[in-house]
C-alpha cells in the first residue's frame, strides 16, 4: 500500500481497486495502522477521503539506521573491487 501511495495520492477508493483481494473494511483497517503509525496522511474532501504517503518517518529511519551500513557495504564493495583488479 506505500508503494502505491509512493506514485501518488489516492482515496480510499482508489486503493480498494488496486488491492482487489481485499474487502474495503480491510483496506480501512490498514490504513488506520499506517496513519498510526505516521506513515499515511489522510485528508478529507467532500465525500473523498485522500491518502497522502508521510515520507518523513521512513527517511529518518534511513538516516538514522541503513545509511550507515550502506556506506560500509559501498567500501567493502570498493576494496572487492581493487582487490581483484590486482
Amino acid at each position: 500500500m506505500l508503494d502505491c501511495l509512493k506514485e501518488e495520492p489516492r482515496t480510499t477508493g482508489m486503493l480498494c481497486e488496486a488491492f482487489s483481494e481485499l474487502d474495503r473494511c480491510t483496506v480501512m483497517q490498514h490504513l488506520k495502522v499506517l496513519e498510526e503509525a505516521d506513515l499515511v496522511i489522510a485528508r478529507r474532501e467532500g465525500r473523498e477521503r485522500w491518502n497522502h504517503l508521510n515520507s518523513m518517518p521512513i527517511k529518518q529511519i534511513h538516516d538514522r539506521w541503513i545509511s550507515q551500513y550502506a556506506t560500509h557495504a559501498l567500501s567493502v564493495l570498493d576494496r572487492l573491487k581493487s582487490d581483484l583488479e590486482a
